[in-house]
């Protein structure tokens, strides 16, 4: 009986080593893939994104390495082999009963990730970077909950012919009527009497409105007339077809000079806090100086500091030119612009990227 038990653990045994070498390892590695690649491929795009605002302060150009595809592939092997005997010694005597058995396994595993690097370059980089953001993407931007009087002096240029200021290459000041309107409209959102629509027409065309509908609250009558008084409107007009361009003079429509994520880009270069050792050098550009006074400036949308040290603590840093660049994790305002910037580089993708490498995963057996 003994015996017999002996032998049944062994096969036992062997059939737990031969079930573990065929179990998948697939599922329970996609919680934390997930996670983990997604972590340090934002994490690289941020730095990404900040390396090249650094770049173009010190004249250097913009590269963008985008992540086309990401494979992640296990592979498991194993082997069980095992042997069993049972046999009396003597064979021609009733002896004690002996057994014996051997058991060899092994086995392989590989992590082989795949991943796809296109350069943004040629005809994508003149669409993603170079052509401006649509006026519906600035409008969609705006419904979603982003703050106007960070969007609208970030992403314009112009609305009405109410100049926005600009700090990239030759400085002009801005209209003091711009952070007004800015303002307003961002007031105009907490209440809730501003609103997006995007109507299509039957060729497959899209008109973007902005809707100022009517309130009975005294004080949002009286912002919602200043905006039109600003921007040359007729006073009853609530629906307003919004175009891209300068200013057409008509007072039934609004025309926003939207900017590219390139004149976006040089924008915050301007305002980076370069050591100024490099400035008088000619390393890096003079940062902006405006000579406009206080009350018409807005405060700065991104803070960029430098130093010789890696810092401590920071939301996104990066080495350039034997020193460190970053924006501190206790800048809430700096970190809300950065995302809002990373955001319009998703939305004004409106390039076609050229086809990525076909990869073929060979299926193991």
């Amino acid at each position: 009986m003994k015996t017999r038990r002996t032998a049944a653990r062994v096969a036992c045994a062997l059939m737990a080593l031969a079930v573990c070498a065929c179990s998948s390892v697939g599922p329970p590695t996609v919680p934390r893939d997930r996670i983990d690649y997604g972590t340090a491929i934002g994490d690289s795009w941020k730095q990404q994104t900040l390396l090249n605002i650094v770049k173009l302060r010190y004249g250097d150009m913009p590269i963008f390495l985008e992540i086309a595809q990401v494979i992640a592939g296990y592979q498991i092997q194993g082997s069980v082999t095992g042997g069993f005997n049972a046999a009396n010694n003597t064979a021609g005597l009733v002896g004690p009963f002996t057994t014996g058995g051997s058991v060899l396994a092994q086995g392989t595993y590989t992590d082989r990730p795949t991943l796809i690097y296109a350069p943004l370059t040629g005809n994508d980089f003149l669409k993603s970077l170079m052509t401006p953001i649509p006026p519906s993407a600035v409008l969609f931007v705006l419904q979603s909950g982003y703050s106007a009087d960070v969007v609208m002096p970030m992403a314009l240029d112009s609305i009405n012919g109410i100049n926005n200021e600009s700090k990239r290459g030759m400085k002009r000041p801005g209209d003091p009527q711009f952070l007004r309107l800015a303002q307003l409209i961002r007031e105009q959102q907490l209440a809730g009497a501003v609103q997006v629509r995007i109507q299509r027409s039957k060729d497959g065309g899209e008109t973007s409105l902005i809707v100022f509908g009517p309130s009975k609250d005294p004080e949002i009558a009286a912002k919602t007339g200043e905006i039109r008084s600003i921007l040359g409107l007729k006073p009853d007009l609530q629906e307003l077809k919004v175009y891209y361009g300068g200013y057409s003079g008509k007072n039934d429509e609004i025309d926003m000079l939207t900017r590219s994520m390139l004149q976006i880009m040089l924008e915050l270069a301007a305002v980076v806090h370069a050591p100024a050792s490099d400035v008088a050098e000619g390393k890096a550009a003079p940062g902006a100086v405006s000579d406009q006074p206080p009350e018409t400036q807005g405060p700065a949308p991104l803070q960029i500091v430098s130093g010789d040290a890696p810092p401590r603590e920071a939301y996104v840093a990066v080495p350039y030119k034997n020193h460190w660049f970053w924006i501190a994790d206790t800048d809430i305002r700096s970190k809300y612009t950065f995302a809002f910037v990373m955001l319009l580089f998703s939305i004004s993708e409106t390039g076609v990227r050229g086809n990525a490498p076909v990869v073929t995963v060979p299926a193991s057996q």
